[in-house]
């Protein structure tokens, strides 16, 4: 959530760079909060002048009462109970007002970094950087939709059956890769100076308002109506909620957290290969890393992330390219956000594998997690998270990418966590 004082003494500034995200009517509505919060200070300082003569008439009782004059002490009484009358409806519209700024606010995103691209579609992102070389395949090479059945590692009919569309089911040694790379990213992170925890897959209300979940991607959560509970959409959500409510010593920034979780999302999805096979799924899994930092620090962090992530798909020797996206694609939350893509030579595409972002003060506004300074005040801190990595597209890649006429080859760096060098 943007911070009311920066909107206040960063107008234009913030409407040009909501308007870098193409979010409809920000001057409008910018506007709308200003006007609401100006009403506020308004009543705030009618409250503190009834407040003021309440106290002023009080100090009269005393020398009043010494005098004698005690028709002119209930006056006073009468007077004061009216100001306390007064104060208190001045109070309560505070109270509404407050709440009506709120419930804008939260519908407001995240004002993007001045060097964001400007766009407004996928076609808009910047290529920053592609590296690897795509794979001359064999003659018949299927896309890894069909090798999965051919070598029956997933069942995407069997997981229909069980569930639904979106859930499949992981075999054999499809099951075994799956879990090889969970262990092998998760390893890369504490290697990096990552601390795993592992979090719950429901969280409350609070924790998706928290991180921008909500109420922006409500229509997309599975929502558990009698517990109000919600399947994380990403295990963002419940390891960056760690920190709400908390103020952190500055010396203990940056804090590092990775975590493995299976992510649930409502999204839904088109026909045809852009959605087929794990392209697209409800349910997969995926490694986060989650760092909050200090403010002053956070673009080198993002950095180091990108990087971290970047060093992952080298190892599982896939050719990939990294995005700046532009405004227009930049989730809800984002200030600033890199996305990886690697490519998949049966389909010859370039597939979304993570996306790295910093949030700047936007989450922590919303958790206020803080952090005190040297002077021994509050100040908010940065968060940022990265997939590193979302595993279908991963294993949609590597299985395509890796085909031969008898059997898919396993990358030297997992096949110490697999047991197996082929898939045949």
């Amino acid at each position: 959530m943007l911070q009311l004082n920066y909107i206040r003494d960063n107008k234009d500034e913030v409407i040009k760079r909501l308007n870098l995200k193409n979010f409809r009517d920000a001057e409008t509505i910018i506007n709308s909060i200003l006007e609401l919060d100006n009403s506020r200070k308004a009543a705030q300082k009618q409250a503190d002048d009834c407040k003021a003569e309440a106290n002023a008439l009080n100090r009269q009782i005393g020398d009043l009462r010494r005098a004698g004059k005690n028709d002119e002490i209930e006056k006073i009484k009468i007077r004061t109970t009216e100001l306390k009358n007064v104060e208190k409806e001045l109070d309560e519209k505070q109270l509404s007002i407050e709440q009506q700024v709120y419930e804008v606010l939260v519908t407001v995103p995240n004002a993007p970094n001045l060097g964001v691209p400007a766009g407004r579609t996928p076609e808009d992102n910047e290529v920053v950087l592609e590296e690897g070389i795509k794979p001359n395949l064999y003659d018949g090479a299927k896309p890894h939709w069909d090798l999965t059945t051919q070598y029956d590692i997933i069942d995407f009919k069997l997981g229909v059956k069980l569930t639904g569309a979106g859930f499949p089911v992981y075999k054999g040694k499809g099951a075994r890769l799956q879990r090889a790379l969970i262990n092998f990213f998760l390893d890369k992170a504490i290697a990096a100076g990552y601390n795993e925890v592992q979090p719950p897959i429901l969280v409350n209300e609070d924790s998706g308002y928290g991180t921008g979940q909500l109420p922006d991607k409500e229509g997309q959560m599975y929502h558990s109506t009698i517990d109000n509970l919600y399947l994380i959409p990403t295990a963002e959500v419940p390891i960056t909620n760690i920190y709400r409510d908390v103020i952190l010593k500055e010396s203990d920034l940056p804090i590092k957290n990775c975590g493995y979780t299976p992510c649930f999302r409502r999204e839904a999805g088109s026909y045809g290969t852009d959605v087929r096979g794990l392209n697209r799924l409800h349910q997969f899994d995926k490694i986060e890393i989650v760092q909050i930092a200090h403010p002053n620090d956070s673009y080198a962090i993002l950095e180091d992330m990108l990087k971290h992530a970047m060093n992952l798909l080298r190892d599982l020797e896939l050719p990939f390219r990294v995005l700046k996206l532009c405004g227009g694609d930049m989730s809800f939350a984002s200030a600033l956000t890199y996305d990886l893509e690697v490519w998949s030579a049966a389909q010859q595409r370039w597939l979304e594998v993570s996306s790295v972002s910093n949030f700047e003060t936007f989450q922590t506004n919303r958790l206020k997690c803080r952090y005190r300074d040297d002077k021994g005040k509050t100040q908010l801190a940065h968060s940022l998270n990265g997939s590193a990595l979302a595993l279908p597209r991963i294993v949609a890649s590597l299985l395509e990418n890796n085909q031969t006429e008898t059997g898919i080859k396993i990358p030297k760096a997992l096949i110490p966590y697999c047991g197996f060098d082929t898939i045949n």
